[in-house]
């Protein structure tokens, strides 16, 4: 089954992407759609500062299901900041 994401979506980042500081189960926000290749996706704070915005192939993300559970974590750019 293909999975049709549209602008505004939340996705689940499916893998770890150490060089941006984010890591799988992170949520993101579609901000454009390239086809049925890639998406340009935001990753922000609790705060609203964005932590990365990436252009990801489908497969690195899937849609947000009923059963997830959100949870808080530091982001490792901002440990230690006042």
């Amino acid at each position: 089954m293909t999975t049709t994401f549209r602008e505004l979506d939340t996705v689940v980042l499916v893998r770890d992407l150490a060089e941006s500081g984010l890591r799988a189960g992170d949520l993101g926000a579609v901000v454009l759609v390239y086809g049925a290749e890639a998406l340009e996706v935001e990753f922000v704070t609790a705060s609203g500062r964005t932590q990365a915005l990436l252009t990801l192939p489908l497969s690195d993300v899937r849609a947000v299901r009923d059963d997830d559970l959100l949870a808080v974590r530091t982001s490792p750019s901002v440990r230690g900041a006042a």
